[in-house]
């Protein structure tokens, strides 16, 4: 396909936060951080978050699953033989994992699950993709499925479509939210109160009491779907945008939960994000600007895990944003006085 208009670079404002410490695999790092954002004060904000992270000693992540998900629709002429359809796919998950393991050789079939609905069989693979976030490869392995599937149902089973909207991509749902989809990511800090005042101009108190009203309330109010966090969504497509990302997926990732607690007089304060997709490999990533970013965290394509240890950095660039937001929030008048001094006098440099 040939395209007559002349394509334009888009040119997105990044900035270098540096440092934010943080634990990961037992292992303490000082890790700069590329934001690419139009939104100016996103930069000061998790500055802040970082500086609060530096004298807390660090925050502390954890990535657990890593898996991308397709979903297929298969249609049979009735309910008993789309249940008979289902059996057949859990006891022949050895052949199936094959078909995967065949269909490239960074992936490999974590999980199946089966919903059906009259006739309709709704099949959703978690398939690991290595360091690719892993599209392509889990809808190749899905396409390939199906047809073993297909072929060992003989006029019988037909294929509907390779996706089935119970992955589920770029949209938010539940199914996410309870199984995940890419990877899952746990931040952690622990804030005396004497940093939280100082850093923060609040008290643990105050942005326990809003996180309870605010995220968990508002968000029940809002009718929000297994979520309940202040602004993820502004942090992760900022590192979507400036590691080459499939941006659009920022739609699940923003799915996630806030939790503030007292310990003691202190603030233990947490995001959690089930949803992660991200990749050091792929479409995106072999980009100037993104190879620049993906070094600048050692997030290097050739080591076996730099996705999650790209997840892990994320997560905790979250947690430096969502907990200088949710301070100011306990202040009347800190978040619009914010952006309008650094907005409209465009006081965007450190």
């Amino acid at each position: 396909m040939k395209f007559s208009h002349t394509t334009v670079p888009t040119i997105i404002p990044t900035k270098i936060i540096s440092p934010i410490d943080i634990i990961y695999k037992s292992i303490k790092e000082s890790i700069a951080i590329p934001l690419a954002t139009f939104e100016i004060p996103l930069w000061y904000s998790t500055k802040r978050g970082a500086i609060v992270a530096q004298k807390s000693g660090g925050i502390k992540v954890s990535v657990s699953d890593d898996f991308m998900t397709r979903s297929i629709i298969l249609e049979a002429d009735n309910y008993e033989q789309a249940s008979s359809c289902k059996e057949w796919i859990l006891k022949n998950r050895k052949e199936l994992d094959d078909v995967v393991e065949k269909s490239s050789r960074f992936s490999k079939l974590r999980n199946i699950h089966i919903e059906i609905v009259g006739r309709l069989i709704f099949v959703r693979f978690a398939i690991e993709t290595g360091n690719a976030s892993g599209h392509n490869m889990t809808t190749k392995a899905a396409d390939e499925i199906a047809d073993v599937i297909i072929k060992h149902h003989p006029n019988k089973i037909k294929y509907i479509s390779v996706s089935g909207n119970y992955c589920t991509d770029k949209k938010v749902s539940t199914v996410n939210g309870i199984f995940g989809r890419g990877k899952r990511a746990v931040a952690e800090l622990f804030i005396k109160k004497e940093v939280c005042e100082a850093v923060l101009k609040t008290s643990p108190s105050k942005i326990c009491e809003l996180n309870t009203k605010k995220n968990f309330l508002g968000s029940i109010l809002a009718g929000s779907v297994r979520s309940a966090n202040a602004h993820y969504a502004n942090i992760i497509l900022a590192m979507f945008l400036a590691t080459g990302q499939d941006a659009a997926n920022v739609v699940e990732a923003s799915q996630g939960i806030t939790i503030a607690d007292m310990d003691g007089e202190d603030l233990y304060f947490s995001v959690t994000i089930p949803n992660l997709i991200v990749g050091t490999v792929g479409n995106g990533k072999n980009s100037d600007f993104a190879i620049k970013n993906l070094e600048l965290m050692k997030c290097f394509p050739d080591d076996e895990n730099s996705s999650k240890r790209l997840a892990a950095i994320i997560a905790a660039t979250v947690l430096c944003s969502e907990l200088s937001l949710m301070a100011s929030q306990t202040n009347p008048g800190e978040l619009i006085n914010s952006h309008i001094n650094l907005e409209r006098n465009r006081k965007d440099v450190f």
